[in-house]
């Protein structure tokens, strides 16, 4: 069984490149490791300000750190061809051989409406992605092997190629998923599930399918990497704590599926809507750094061997501090 690592969730939609590059080296030296950095073409809501270009990011971010990295998840489907994604994953491995893995995800408006092509319902937007999977998987095997390859798929064409620039091993393929026919999916198609935090029942469940459809492939699911993002709210004290919540993070009170939404403004309209009561259940805001780790424990608990952790609020320094001493050093699998 592999170690529990924590690492740091690096949030492109709320800091500046620079500052979210500082902020994940420092959090590795208090203690965190890794970093999943998000890919947004937009921010959620306007006031967060900000959408940087992932793989540059996890580039600086390579340089200045020595744990693990990825994009925390990148849609190959509609801003990105497949082929073009694993190129790009490629060659983050190429550079920080054994500490990046590629996370993929479905996709939303938000982000993937740009281009102006159509925005299909959403199990059209899984099979896409498993589909992106598949062509990945290969390009990666033949390129390793030194071979070209081909794929012609119900969404994607690639003629025929290979990557140049390619790592002595693939990176691993983490699929984001948070239902339980994709998680099947996931343990069938992909080499590791990441998922958000949720009650402890739903993600037993997830978990459950991803081991099945892992078996159902040959694989033995207690070696694949499962991966939480947990996003959070601590300040110095509870009222702190739940402003930076509404104020920073009200997307996380919106008890609906996001992923047709194509605006931030429209985002920010709905915002207004977001009351206190609607983060319960769904993230833990609270001033008592035990209260957060007990959280994070439980979740641990179910089986997960990675977790990022988002602390919502601009106050990050003071939280890495914090969560540096009091909270990481208890943490275990």
């Amino acid at each position: 069984m592999s170690e529990l690592t924590v690492g740091y969730a690096a949030m492109l939609e709320q800091f500046h490149p620079s500052e979210a590059v500082a902020l994940t080296a420092a959090a590795e030296e208090h203690g965190f490791s890794g970093c999943m950095a998000a890919d947004h073409f937009a921010p959620w809501v306007p006031s967060q300000g900000q959408s940087a270009f992932v793989w540059n990011v996890l580039t600086a971010v390579g340089e200045r750190t020595t744990g693990d990295l990825g994009p925390g998840v990148v849609c190959p489907s509609f801003r990105w061809h497949p082929a073009v994604v694993a190129q790009a994953a490629a060659t983050l491995e190429a550079m920080y051989a054994g500490r990046t893995w590629l996370g993929v995800g479905a996709g939303e408006a938000l982000n993937e409406h740009v281009l102006g092509g159509y925005w299909p319902e959403a199990g059209e937007r899984s099979r896409r992605m498993f589909e992106a999977v598949d062509l990945i998987t290969q390009l990666f095997e033949a390129s390793v092997a030194g071979k070209d390859t081909k794929f012609a798929g119900e969404f994607f064409r690639m003629e025929t190629t290979r990557l140049w620039t390619m790592p002595d091993a693939p990176p691993p393929i983490l699929v984001a998923t948070a239902g339980p026919v994709n998680a099947k999916k996931t343990g069938r198609h992909a080499d590791g599930i990441i998922t958000v935090g949720a009650p402890p029942e739903k993600i037993e469940m997830l978990l459950g399918k991803f081991a099945d459809g892992a078996r159902e492939a040959g694989k033995d699911p207690d070696t694949m990497p499962k991966v939480l993002q947990l996003h959070l709210s601590w300040a110095p004290t509870d009222e702190e704590a739940l402003d930076n919540a509404v104020r920073e993070w009200p997307n996380g009170g919106m008890k609906f599926g996001k992923a047709d939404i194509r605006s931030p403004h429209d985002f920010a309209a709905m915002a207004q809507l977001v009351r206190p009561e609607d983060f319960e259940g769904r993230m833990v805001i609270s001033s008592d750094p035990d209260v957060h780790r007990q959280h994070i424990q439980s979740l641990l608990d179910l089986g997960f061997d990675r977790v990022y952790l988002h602390n919502v609020g601009r106050n990050q320094q003071e939280w890495l501090e914090v969560f540096g001493r009091e909270v990481l050093p208890q943490l275990h699998r």
